[in-house]
């Protein structure tokens, strides 16, 4: 069987998480959130409403005449996201042009590459049988196999990217093999249906980009830290949906967190992880997206559909915008 065939069921998860966040609708699972004790669910909210911007999905950004409308997304399927969509109709049939994470000439780039260039995801070194202990092996071996991939596939590959896989939940799989649409993709069809120019923040590359950034170490830390939450992972995927369709992203991290050391992570290697996960993947990109953003709104109003969690926070987007001069409403209830 080919190398193109075996990949196959593996890459739309793939580009998924490495464009983003949460789960899709159809996972049936316990809202680990609302089965918490009030007290602990209390303290997650304290510590996410904390930072700038915690709640809420959809945003405008006024400076002058300059007009952003932002949405906060979830790249996952889900039916949910219809009301969502239509809010944003209105902004994107104004809009100059619609601001994606990656639109459809990058994700098909990006989808040709990992089929036809092995060594992007795969290594030509040590296999993760050789780089792992054989407990954390057989438990990663076991994780594997509820999520429908072969052992003998994920060996070589880098521990990176079987880390992205075990973190999407299994029953969203299926949803996204048969072309289920997250949020982002439901607006890039609209703005293509309205002639709505669609335009990438970064490059196709970003995600080879984000990974070759991390140690071979830190990349098996994430990996251990992926197998640990795996037996519950449909649990968090309708915990995640919940909790993004009521406005609370920012109640995702920290539950996130919170789950990691109940797994039975060391507290402090959690705390490193959460802080390289959140400079790497959202600081440091904001902080590049900022700027392109701000010279597209110069030349008209423009949409900006991002994951959720580039939003809040004091590196966020809003918060770096509010920093700019920009005025900042919220428009989602």
């Amino acid at each position: 069987m080919k190398l193109r065939s075996l990949l196959k069921p593996f890459l739309a998860p793939a580009l998924a998480l490495a464009f983003a966040l949460p789960a899709a609708a159809e996972c049936v699972g316990t809202d680990l959130f609302d089965a918490m004790p009030k007290a602990e669910q209390a303290r997650l909210e304290a510590a996410a409403h904390s930072v700038p911007f915690a709640q809420g999905l959809l945003f405008r950004a006024t400076k002058g005449d300059q007009e952003i409308t932002l949405a906060g997304t979830y790249h996952l399927p889900d039916a949910r996201h219809d009301a969502l969509s239509a809010q944003v109709g209105d902004a994107l049939a104004r809009a100059r042009a619609l601001l994606v994470e990656a639109g459809p000439e990058e994700e098909a780039r990006l989808q040709s590459a990992m089929t036809t260039d092995p060594s992007l995801m795969f290594s030509t070194g040590k296999t993760l049988p050789d780089l792992l202990s054989e407990e954390d092996w057989q438990m990663t071996k076991a994780a594997l196999a509820r999520h429908g991939m072969p052992a003998f596939l994920a060996a070589k590959m880098r521990p990176a990217f079987v880390a992205m896989t075990l973190s999407l939940p299994p029953c969203a799989v299926e949803d996204i093999a048969k072309g289920g649409k997250g949020l982002d993709k439901l607006l890039m069809d609209g703005a293509e249906a309205r002639d709505v120019p669609i335009e990438a923040l970064e490059p196709w590359d970003t995600v080879f980009t984000l990974f070759n950034a991390i140690t071979e170490q830190e990349a098996l830390e994430m990996l251990r830290a992926a197998v640990i939450g795996a037996p519950l992972a449909d649990d968090m995927g309708v915990t995640m949906g919940d909790l993004y369709f009521r406005g609370e992203p920012r109640i995702i991290w920290e539950l996130a967190r919170d789950q990691a050391v109940a797994g039975g992570m060391d507290p402090a290697e959690v705390e490193r992880q959460m802080k390289l996960s959140e400079d790497l993947l959202m600081v440091a990109r904001n902080q590049k997206w900022l700027p392109k953003i701000e010279a597209a709104a110069a030349n008209g109003p423009v949409v900006v559909a991002v994951g959720a969690l580039h939003l809040s926070g004091n590196d966020g987007l809003l918060k770096m915008l509010a920093d700019d001069g920009w005025k900042i409403e919220r428009l989602d209830g």
